[in-house]
């Protein structure tokens, strides 16, 4: 997904150049059925300014953004596509919140039965 300037865009290429150096990693939870939205989700990505590159994983639900484009913005583009959108971060914290919970059900059952 290059991208070209033809001068039309100076100003935006000059603040490019200044982020070149922040560089961003934006990593999506993206719920996808079928390779129509994957198609769209690639078809969002690739016409948005500052992606450098991108990787969909639709067995994860996941999408991975990098470029010079904030994920904020990243995070807007892909919504539009209608597909439920949340940070992956989001759901990686959640995760380990509820891992011991069912750990917890798992000994609770344990005891019943070991008492019948």
């Amino acid at each position: 997904m290059s991208q070209t300037s033809d001068g039309n865009h100076s100003n935006r290429a000059n603040e490019v150049k200044v982020r070149e150096s922040s560089i961003e990693t934006t990593v999506l939870k993206v719920a996808m059925s079928c390779q129509g939205c994957v198609g769209a989700v690639k078809r969002v990505l690739g016409k948005l300014e500052g992606v450098d590159t991108f990787d969909i994983d639709i067995d994860a639900q996941k999408v991975t953004v990098k470029g010079n484009v904030e994920r904020d913005v990243v995070f807007q583009t892909v919504s539009k596509t209608g597909k439920k959108t949340a940070y992956w971060e989001d759901d990686a914290s959640a995760a380990p919140a509820a891992t011991p919970a069912p750990a917890e059900a798992e000994a609770k059952p344990a005891e019943p039965l070991a008492a019948a």
